[in-house]
């Protein structure tokens, strides 16, 4: 499983069961495990751009971003889909190479949804939320006319900080890492 810590904004509109699993109408693609994934701790929140809705992830660990616009409201119940398919090609959209294709597809679970929330990773995505929406006005930009797995590599390719670290996180350098070696950061 992939726990994934959402905002109240967020978790209103998430159709879930009693524990914290969406409620997809498609039969699920991937294994039901309720241990914990190599992926697993993200924070989620929900983010009005343009008029529509967004949903902005990062990894609590890695700080490795994803952005996900204009769902719809039967989108919701697909979270599932919409994070591994704007993960994986986030990724490749990065430069990851095949053998952390490998290992990221091998450690994708279930979203188990909660309202846990770590401030300094909240601090990260109001920072990244508020940089896509200085981007659209900025440029000018249509929500719609952006690339979205361009987007999230564009945000993840910038440092972050987080509390308790001295020196800053390079979100893409961390999350290859992550996958590059994934025995060594899960001790």
């Amino acid at each position: 499983m992939i726990k994934l810590h959402c905002t109240q904004k967020l978790l209103a509109k998430l159709p879930l069961h009693e524990d914290g699993r969406l409620r997809s109408k498609n039969p699920e693609a991937i294994v039901n495990d309720n241990k914990p994934s190599l992926l697993s701790g993200w924070h989620a929140n929900l983010i009005l751009l343009q008029r529509r809705q967004c949903v902005l992830f990062v990894h609590d660990l890695t700080r490795f971003p994803l952005f996900v616009p204009a769902l719809k409201k039967n989108d919701f119940a697909e979270l599932d889909y919409w994070f591994i398919d704007t993960f994986m090609n986030t990724l490749l959209t990065t430069g990851a190479n095949s053998a952390m294709m490998d290992c990221a597809q091998s450690a994708l679970a279930p979203l188990v949804c909660d309202n846990e929330r770590n401030r300094s990773v909240q601090g990260t995505l109001n920072q990244m939320k508020q940089d896509v929406d200085y981007m659209l006005r900025y440029d000018g930009i249509q929500l719609m006319d952006l690339s979205v797995y361009r987007t999230s590599s564009w945000l993840a390719d910038r440092p972050c900080s987080a509390k308790g670290i001295k020196d800053c996180i390079w979100p893409v350098r961390e999350m290859h890492t992550l996958l590059s070696r994934p025995n060594e950061m899960l001790n």
